[in-house]
């Protein structure tokens, strides 16, 4: 029997996230960029044909690939729900405690019976650097793998100056489009990912104090 134990860390290809910068096992690095939305319905003919348009000069206009993740999950009142009764506590008119009890109550049922969802949209921005080579397997692989720490410090404010001008890009273009966008730093970049890799965790119980 193997005696090794496989964890989840072992199937992720994260090595680390740096200044808010993803950095593959590879060496290729990812910029996370949190965009708005734009509800496309409620706009005029000529609205939907600009936005449209200036969508489609963004895709355009740039040379490398990016990838649009939309992330969905059901929306947790819980932490909501949790202030409002503190603030019933609190509360020394009974007539408000009433009305608080019963819109906690509309509150609750509302959301079990609508199935309310809330949505997040990220684009990733990624850059290979010019000193990684593909095998003959089509793998990425590092040449630089012996340089000194100082050297490789070096080495990544250059990659990063790079990954952020096509951050630029991609943010300027999106904002033509009536999106607005902002890059993750590192505390929102991990949320992301212990988010992605814990779905559960969203539905264990709140403690609250006392």
């Amino acid at each position: 029997m193997p005696t090794t134990k496989e964890t989840t860390q072992n199937f992720v290809p994260i090595k680390e996230v740096r200044d808010g910068i993803v950095i593959l096992k590879d060496g290729s690095m990812r910029a996370i960029l949190m965009t708005s939305s734009v509800n496309f319905a409620l706009k005029s003919e000529d609205e939907q044909k600009s936005i449209i348009y200036q969508f489609q000069n963004f895709l355009n206009s740039i040379n490398f690939d990016i990838q649009i993740f939309v992330q969905s999950r059901r929306l947790d009142i819980r932490p909501y729900v949790a202030l409002l009764e503190q603030r019933k506590k609190e509360q020394t008119n009974d007539l408000m405690k009433v009305q608080i009890r019963e819109y906690v109550a509309f509150i609750k049922s509302f959301t079990e019976s609508a199935n309310i969802m809330t949505k997040r949209f990220f684009i990733v921005v990624p850059y290979t650097p010019a000193s990684l080579a593909i095998s003959k397997k089509g793998k990425l692989i590092n040449k630089g793998k012996q340089k000194d720490q100082e050297a490789q410090s070096k080495t990544f404010s250059e990659y990063r100056s790079q990954l952020e001008q096509r951050v630029d890009v991609v943010s300027q273009g999106i904002t033509r489009s009536g999106v607005r966008a902002v890059q993750l730093g590192t505390e929102e970049v991990i949320e992301v990912f212990y988010q992605l890799f814990n779905p559960g965790e969203v539905e264990k119980p709140i403690i609250q104090s006392k």
